[in-house]
């Protein structure tokens, strides 16, 4: 990204102000500084105390246009749940030997790992190397599965994990800049709908403080709530 071209985009953007989606999705587009087709990214501040385990927001939804990014999904299956994932698209696919190959190397080069229920005893020695990366399956993640080739299918199609960091912010891909603009409205209210029906019932006072929009590596702009 030049400078430049970064200080140039940045101009269009009135910092003091909060768009309107119609207008903010707009300037996402006439912004965007990278030569290839950048993500699009929301940033969103809670009104939560992540210091509190009953103030965890975390959850899945299915956006109706995917994020546009191609996952590379790893499935911990045996028979016939193997063979069905492997047909459902799944790019890896093993049992002990993919668990041996993973505690051995150390190396993961998938981003999501899928699990059936028996597979999760067997992951153990593999854990912390998974988890490191957040790619350990997790039931609330919706990663340990009895039927993998229907997880696999939701996340190729444009399953989203969200899940709140350790201060209060969720960051969350919804597109590419070359989504149309009616892709991109449907998309994020998805979202923010997942979002708001993940609210903690602990929760007290303003729950979604502020939600910024912004491209790979552009400048980023206040959306109206």
């Amino acid at each position: 990204m030049s400078s430049k071209r970064w200080r140039a985009a940045a101009q269009l953007i009135d910092q003091s102000k909060t768009y309107a989606l119609p207008e903010a999705i707009g300037l996402l587009k006439q912004t965007a500084t990278t030569k290839f087709d950048a993500s699009v990214e929301a940033h969103i501040r809670l009104g939560v105390d992540p210091s509190k385990a009953d103030q965890g927001v975390r959850a899945t939804v299915e956006l109706p246009h995917g994020t546009g990014k191609k996952l590379r999904i790893a499935v911990f299956a045996k028979g016939p749940a193997a063979k069905a994932a492997q047909e459902a698209g799944a790019d890896i696919v093993g049992d002990a030997d993919l668990i041996a190959t993973i505690k051995k190397t150390e190396k993961v080069d998938f981003d999501i790992a899928i699990a059936t229920p028996d597979m999760m005893k067997l992951l153990a020695p593999v854990a912390k190397i998974l988890g490191t990366k957040g790619l350990m399956p997790n039931p609330k993640a919706e990663t340990v599965a009895a039927d993998p080739a229907k997880a696999v299918l939701a996340w190729k199609k444009g399953k989203l994990a969200f899940r709140a960091d350790n201060g209060g912010n969720l960051h969350a891909m919804i597109g590419k800049v070359s989504f149309s603009e009616q892709q991109l409205t449907e998309n994020w209210q998805t979202l923010l709908e997942a979002i708001k029906k993940a609210k903690p019932s602990e929760t007290k006072g303003t729950y979604i403080k502020s939600v910024t929009l912004t491209t790979s590596m552009g400048p980023g702009m206040k959306l109206a709530l």
